[in-house]
């Protein structure tokens, strides 16, 4: 059977945070009869989005609340 599983793509220092965060993909991965298969990609997410959503301004796209700013870019 499939599974799913969230992975550390990218680690980088987030200033709007005053921490390390961590770039996220969750990936799903095929299941033991196809193993020739590659793992694919569902979504994004940063490891402090939630952190970032309860500030008053906006912070970036993995928090998605500011989609012209990308941290994982600099």
């Amino acid at each position: 059977m499939a599974f799913r599983n969230w992975e550390v793509i990218q680690t980088c220092f987030c200033a709007h945070v005053d921490q390390e965060v961590n770039l996220e993909s969750e990936l799903v991965f095929p299941a033991e009869f196809l193993p020739d298969q590659n793992p694919r990609i569902l979504g994004h997410r940063c490891s402090k989005g939630l952190m970032c959503n309860q500030f008053s301004q906006s912070a970036c796209v993995w928090a998605g609340t500011n989609p012209s700013y990308d941290p994982f870019q600099d």
